[in-house]
């Protein structure tokens, strides 16, 4: 994916609002937030999607609530050339506003990417929400990076759920840090990452172990291998982990590609680019069903409220 400057961050749901502000600070690039709740917004640039009285709105009341406020999303998006989301589809506001986000810069002709944080295995409830949000934000993205806390925490039962949350999140703010020197694929990418360890070969084995989670070997396409912390890193060790990552991976002909960042902590993070199905597919039931062959509207679906009141007839 080829970025072009300037670049606005979106975060979207308080999540996404987090992650756009940590990666702001660490590029330098302006960012607004977009959520239906206060609480998420602390800025007069942000966004709020009024949802009325509601207490607790469902994602379909506040995508439509959304679709009033889409001037003024695309008068914060004019200015630039990259729209860079960040979405928790685990979340009521990720799941509702993203698609919308996205279709509109990608209107507005902009370069769109997507860092879209999936639900846990056992959020049974947001799971088929996550996955049709995630189907319409890839259709509006020219790359998308999917990050699943879900094979995290599979391939580490151990794991608290805010731990690893501050995994993945820190993963995603060493890719961000990173795009002015690495490449993305044009395509749907996993990243993929480990718990904290002092061995970078470990690192790598979990970031496979946890890809392995959401797509099949034989769906991988290319990887970028970003190795962390170099300081504390052989020149010997990088290579035979790049080598081990060729080994593994070029039976299916596939690329690997590898960035290196000084630093204190050592870390391996992977960023792979994959085809065919993966686990997020079978989220949604209908998934599977031809794009030639499926009745769809082409604005996501949202319910709106008519002050009509419509009596069931049995």
């Amino acid at each position: 994916m080829d970025f072009r400057e300037p670049v606005l961050l979106v975060g979207i749901g308080g999540a996404g609002a987090r992650l756009a502000a940590q990666a702001s600070n660490l590029t330098g690039a302006n960012w607004v937030a977009i959520s239906h709740d206060s609480n998420d917004l602390g800025s007069e640039n942000d966004i709020k999607v009024h949802t009325e009285s509601y207490v607790n709105p469902s994602s379909y009341l506040i995508r439509a609530q959304t679709q009033k406020v889409m001037d003024k999303i695309r008068g914060r998006i004019s200015d630039y050339s990259t729209v860079i989301v960040f979405a928790n589809l685990a979340g009521k506001a990720g799941c509702a506003i993203s698609p919308l986000v996205a279709s509109a810069a990608k209107e507005e002709g902009k370069k769109v990417l997507s860092f879209a944080l999936m639900p846990f295995g056992f959020e049974k409830e947001r799971i088929f929400l996550s996955g049709v949000s995630l189907k319409r934000l890839r259709a509006s993205s020219d790359s998308t990076i999917v990050i699943d806390n879900d094979a995290i925490l599979e391939s580490n039962p151990d794991l608290t759920v805010s731990k690893c949350y501050e995994i993945t999140n820190a993963a995603v703010m060493y890719v961000v840090n990173s795009l002015h020197t690495s490449s993305i694929s044009n395509d749907i990418n996993i990243l993929t990452t480990s718990r904290d360890l002092s061995d970078v070969e470990a690192s790598l084995r979990d970031s496979i172990r946890m890809l392995y989670e959401d797509a099949p070997p034989n769906a991988v396409k290319k990887t970028m291998l970003y190795v962390f912390g170099t300081d504390n890193v052989s020149i010997g060790k990088i290579n035979s982990i790049t080598n081990t990552l060729s080994d593994i991976f070029n039976e299916q002909n596939t690329s690997v590609s590898l960035a290196t960042t000084q630093g204190d902590k050592s870390k391996v993070v992977m960023v792979t680019a994959v085809q065919g199905e993966t686990k997020f597919d079978s989220y949604d039931p209908l998934g599977t069903i031809p794009q030639d062959k499926t009745l769809d509207w082409d604005e996501p679906e949202s319910s709106i409220k008519t002050g009509i009141e419509l009596y069931q007839m049995e």
